[in-house]
């Protein structure tokens, strides 16, 4: 006897989309905002000039990790049945970069405090987005079985 198909993800969802939305307009206008115009990015972005001296050509690169993290988001509002892998995807990027910044902390790189700076912009989005994408994982584990 085969086994029952796993049932996709159901395209009607109340909150997800509108929050993957929402998270994709932010990380993309921040990815743009990087890229259009990387030096007034980093005198304007609070705690940003604590990480060093000015790299326009490093701001971009961010810059576009940040737009690579938007288009996750994107596309997981339009195609629910692979929102947890397009997470997986957004998550290894926030949470990589906020743990960058905690070692820059930690290590001595950053002051201590600059964690208040950092929560709003950069520990926020990456707990955000572990937590969607472990509840979608879940999700998908207990209608599969």
């Amino acid at each position: 006897m085969a086994a029952a198909p796993v049932r996709p993800l159901s395209r009607k969802r109340s909150w997800e989309a509108p929050l993957f939305w929402l998270l994709a307009l932010l990380h993309g206008a921040n990815g743009a905002w990087m890229l259009v115009a990387p030096e007034p990015w980093f005198a304007r972005v609070p705690g940003v000039p604590a990480t060093g001296p000015f790299n326009s050509h490093f701001v971009r690169d961010v810059g576009c990790a940040y737009l690579a993290a938007a288009l996750a988001f994107a596309l997981a509002a339009r195609q629910p049945e692979d929102a947890y892998r397009l997470l997986l995807v957004a998550s290894a990027f926030l949470s990589l970069h906020a743990l960058v910044h905690a070692w820059d902390m930690g290590t001595g790189r950053l002051p201590p405090g600059h964690a208040l700076l950092d929560s709003p912009g950069i520990f926020v989005p990456a707990i955000v987005a572990i937590a969607l994408t472990l509840w979608l994982r879940r999700r998908a584990l207990s209608r599969a079985t």
